[in-house]
This record gives structure tokens, C-alpha cells and sequence, in this order.
């Protein structure tokens, strides 16, 4: 037992003088590489990315010294263009003082943490470079050279014959300055060789390319619009549109946003509209007696609104279903058929001072009336024109007169189909030379079953016929003998206007 206490006690005695030994050793080594570090920069110290481990102040700036004379950094362009900047081109240098700060930073006594981690210093504390020099520089860079200089593009869209294709993007070559300015400066604080344009993103590049979602978006947004037939159809005029023709009013701007060419629809538009108008037209007009007379003017028939009807249209598109429509019109005529008269109307044959109103085809009432004055030029104008409205117990008003009348049917502005309780007779030569002011006077049993019989909207057609009847000789016959009131020259006119007006 004894000895076994002893052993251990021998033991002991060797081993303590072990542990002491080493850490006088490590004790000596650590004072050793203190004083070392405090002349020298850490192991794995890096200074704008060069290797200073170990090394003095001194031996730091005569190695950045030789580093900065011969550096140039190369600028990898697209196109595998290549130019450089060299450190004259920039005044490149080191700040002495920098780099003892740095080495002043590093605590001597802390070298062992050191070994652990990397100490890379910044490079704006040790390299400056000469602003206007670098600027000089810098715009006299050929990859800004103008006439070389290609614009990004977005990707693009081609119609064919199966719809819409996309065409690739365009990348180009024009640079974003600001973004190369910030790159070259962070390279040269930084002692890179090279430059990579292209990884480095200094290039202006095009927003959407064929895969971005927003591209194909577009696409489908066109396919939907010109897959699509729009069928005009009026009467026995038919005219129906298709993707030939759509995709010309299409455009995609440069936010992917399919857009239409309102011009090139309203072109169009118009086409629809010489198609479908009547309005003013010269019409074949089949008279009681059966004889077929042109009559031009007046305000009757089909109007398209091309406005509104170009904002319908381009709806329709949009809805992207084929669809079969009528244009928008702002008047509307009676059929649309050839004859857009119908057979509910007013005719008034203002040669023989007669009329007749048929409704639906029959003859509702018929008689003589007395319309404008031709020896005041106040003769009722020729035309086709609609009834804007009917009134009870009117008051017809004018320069030198006003007039109470029952019935009141206006069709031409101020002038309109009437009752004239201050008549005695109408038809014959009336006219000629107490005529009206342009109104159609009537009977008051003709106006009153007119009025009872007729709607906004009827046809009104009014004209002389323009041919020698005896009737227009003795007309003529009795302006020359018999009006006093009328000078030669005025009788003239009224000749003329009978026979050339028309």
C-alpha cells in the first residue's frame, strides 16, 4: 500500500515540470511573434487584393508602388471588344500614411485570433486615383462611340399566316454610364486585372425578352384579337373583317401593353360609313303618277357615327368572340333596303302643288297645297328629309309675321307641313307669286288627318319636276304677263333655277 503511494508521487514530480517547460515555451513564442507583429501585418492580411502576410510597412508600399506602375485594367466588351485603362490614364496611386494606419489597426497583441480569419483591408483606405484624369478617360472610351452604338430592344411580334410569331429580343451594346462608372472605379480601388461588361450588368439591356411572361402575354392578347371575324351587316350589304386586316391596328408598346391604332380604325370606319350612309344621297324616287325622278338634298337617311362607332368597334376586338353587328349610326332612315324611303311617306310635287301621304303602302290622304313664294326666292327646297316632330296649336313666327297654326309638322329647320286658316284656295299658280315663306300650307281637313296619321321619323319628299310640261310654260307664261311686282332679272332667275338648278 505503501508503495503504491509512492509511485504515484513519482509520477506527479515528472509531470509538472512538463506542463511548466511548455508553457514557458508557448509563453516565449507568443512574445516572439508579438514583437514580430508589431513591424509586420498579419498572416493573411490583403491589401487591395495583394498578399501583405508577414510583411513590413516598407515592404507593403514598395510592392504597392511596383503593382500601381504597371497596372491596366482590361474592359471585356460584347462582341469580344476589348480596350484598357492604365494607371497613368487615371493618376493612380497609394497613400503611405493609409497603410501604416492599417498596420497601426492591427493589435499586436491579438496576432493569435488573427490565424483564423482573413484580413482584407478596404481599398478606398490605401488607393486614391485623379477624378478629372479618370473622367478624361472614361469618355474617351470607343465602347461610347455612337455611330457603333446598337439600342436594346424588346422582344417583338410577327403576324403570319398561323398568327402571331415573337421575334427576339435585342440586347445591343449601349451602355448605362453611370453603372460603368461605378464598376471601373470599384475595380481600380480593388487592383482587378479585368473587367467583364456583360457579368457586370453595365450594359442598358431591353426590359422583356421572348420568355418573359409579359411577352407571352402579348402574344395571346394578339392571337385573340385577330382570330377573331366582325360581320357588318346592313340590308343586302355584308363586309366582315378578319385578322388580315386587324392586325394592321395593332401595336405593343414598350410595356407589353397591346394597344390600338385609333387612326388606322377609324380609316376604316369610314370605309363602313360610305358603305352604309344614305344621308344626302341622290335617290331614285317613284312618283304617284309612276314616273321615276332623281331627288338629291334634304336631311334623310342612314348616318353613321364614326366616333362612337370606332370605340365599338374596337370593344367588339376586344371581347374576342366573332360577332355579327350593325355600324353605330346617329340617324336612323325608315329600311335599309335599296329604297330606305319604305312605303310609309309624304310626297309633295311642288310643280303641281299637290300632296299625298301613304302608310304602309296605302294612300292615306291627298291635296292641294301651296309652298314657297318663288317671286321672294322663299321657293320650299328640294329634297329628301324626316318629320322631327309634330305639336298641336303652334305659333309660327318670322321677321313680318306670326301665325297661329293647329297642326304643326316641321321637317326642314323652320320649314314644315301646316294648316293655313288664311287661305281660301291652294295649288294651281299660287305659288308663283303668294307663296308661302317655304312651309307647305295645306287645307285644314288635308293637315288635320296628316297630323292624326303620321310619327316622328316619317319621310318627307319634297321636289319639282324638272321638265317642259304646259303646266311650267303656262307658269312661265304667267310670272312675264301677269306679276307686275317682278323685275325681268328676277323672273330670270327663277326660270333658271327651274331648268339648271337641278
Amino acid at each position: 500500500m505503501r508503495r503504491r503511494r509512492m509511485d504515484k508521487s513519482s509520477k506527479n514530480s515528472k509531470v509538472v515540470p512538463g506542463i511548466m517547460i511548455s508553457l514557458c515555451a508557448l509563453i516565449i513564442i507568443y512574445l516572439g511573434m508579438t514583437m514580430y507583429f508589431k513591424n509586420n501585418f498579419y498572416f493573411g492580411s490583403v491589401i487591395n487584393g495583394i498578399n501583405v502576410a508577414g510583411k513590413t510597412v516598407e515592404e507593403v508600399e514598395k510592392q504597392l508602388s511596383s503593382e500601381i506602375e504597371n497596372y491596366t485594367l482590361e474592359l471585356e466588351e460584347r462582341g469580344d471588344l476589348k480596350e484598357q485603362i492604365k494607371s497613368t490614364d487615371m493618376g493612380l496611386k497609394y497613400d503611405g500614411d493609409k497603410i501604416k494606419e492599417l498596420k497601426d489597426e492591427q493589435n499586436t497583441i491579438s496576432w493569435v485570433s488573427a490565424l483564423f480569419k482573413k484580413n482584407d483591408s478596404e481599398v478606398s483606405q490605401v488607393m486614391t486615383y485623379d477624378e478629372d484624369l479618370l473622367n478624361k478617360s472614361f469618355d474617351k472610351l470607343s465602347c461610347f462611340d455612337t455611330s457603333n452604338t446598337i439600342e436594346p430592344k424588346n422582344a417583338s411580334f410577327n403576324y403570319t399566316e398561323d398568327g402571331y410569331e415573337i421575334v427576339d429580343e435585342v440586347n445591343g451594346n449601349k451602355i448605362n454610364k453611370d453603372v460603368l462608372y461605378d464598376t471601373i472605379v470599384d475595380a481600380i480601388l480593388n487592383s482587378k486585372p479585368k473587367l467583364n461588361l456583360e457579368l457586370d450588368n453595365c450594359y442598358e439591356n431591353p426590359k422583356y425578352t421572348a420568355a418573359s411572361q409579359e411577352t407571352l402575354d402579348a402574344k395571346d392578347l394578339l392571337n385573340k384579337y385577330t382570330d377573331l371575324t366582325v360581320t357588318y351587316s346592313g340590308g343586302n350589304k355584308t363586309e366582315v373583317l378578319d385578322g388580315s386586316t386587324i392586325h394592321n391596328w395593332l401595336n405593343v408598346n414598350k410595356n407589353m401593353e397591346v394597344t390600338f391604332d385609333e387612326a388606322k380604325v377609324k380609316k376604316y370606319v369610314y370605309k363602313i360609313s360610305s358603305m352604309y350612309n344614305t344621308y344626302e344621297n341622290t335617290r331614285d324616287f317613284v312618283t304617284t303618277s309612276k314616273t321615276t325622278i332623281k331627288v338629291s338634298g334634304g336631311n334623310y337617311g342612314w348616318i353613321v357615327d364614326n366616333s362612337k362607332e370606332v370605340q365599338d368597334l374596337i370593344q367588339t376586338i376586344k371581347n374576342g368572340q366573332s360577332t355579327t353587328k350593325e355600324p353605330v349610326y346617329s340617324q336612323k332612315a325608315v329600311s335599309r333596303d335599296a329604297n330606305d324611303i319604305g312605303n310609309t311617306y309624304v310626297e309633295v310635287n311642288m310643280t303641281k302643288q299637290h300632296l299625298w301621304f301613304y302608310k304602309n303602302g296605302a294612300l292615306v290622304v291627298e291635296g292641294d297645297v301651296v309652298t314657297g313664294n318663288a317671286s321672294t326666292n322663299t321657293l320650299t327646297p328640294a329634297g329628301t328629309y324626316i318629320l322631327n316632330y309634330k305639336e298641336k296649336n303652334a305659333t309660327l313666327k318670322g321677321e313680318d309675321y306670326s301665325s297661329p297654326v293647329e297642326f304643326w309638322m316641321p321637317f326642314n329647320g323652320n320649314i314644315g307641313i301646316h294648316d293655313a286658316s288664311w287661305r281660301t284656295e291652294f295649288g294651281k299658280n299660287i305659288y308663283m307669286t303668294n307663296g308661302s315663306h317655304g312651309c307647305v300650307n295645306s287645307p285644314y281637313e288635308l293637315a288635320s288627318t296628316i297630323f292624326a296619321n303620321i310619327v316622328a321619323g316619317t319621310p318627307i319628299v319634297c321636289y319639282y319636276e324638272w321638265f317642259i310640261t304646259e303646266e311650267i310654260l303656262t307658269n312661265i307664261w304667267y310670272i312675264l304677263k301677269s306679276n307686275k311686282g317682278w323685275s325681268g332679272k328676277r323672273s330670270t332667275f327663277w326660270i333658271e333655277k327651274q331648268y339648271t338648278q337641278h
